[in-house]
């Protein structure tokens, strides 16, 4: 079984539609900007993240965890049992 992959994002909630997609910032470790159409109200935005991030790298919402920043626009995730071709659907996303 691979290792856990760790994901920074960053959360924009609210937005208009569900997106992931785009570095926020400069750099390899620049956190990947995720766009959500839930509020930012007792978790719903969270839960939110959770899920479009599990669907653009094509896992069970399941294997995808917080790890750090629950009330943050700034999120550590973990991606248990993540695809083989997970680092390069990370980087493809970072790059639309």
């Amino acid at each position: 079984m691979p290792a856990p992959l760790r994901v920074a994002v960053r959360v924009r909630p609210g937005a208009s539609r569900t997106k992931v997609g785009r570095a926020y910032g400069e750099g390899p470790d620049a956190p990947l900007l995720v766009a959500v159409t839930a509020r930012a109200v007792d978790g719903a935005a969270t839960e939110a993240v959770l899920r479009a991030l599990a669907e653009a790298l094509g896992v069970r919402t399941r294997q995808v965890r917080l790890v750090h920043g629950a009330t943050s626009r700034d999120k550590l995730v973990e991606i248990d049992d993540p695809p083989d071709d997970a680092t390069a659907r990370l980087s493809a996303l970072r790059n639309t």
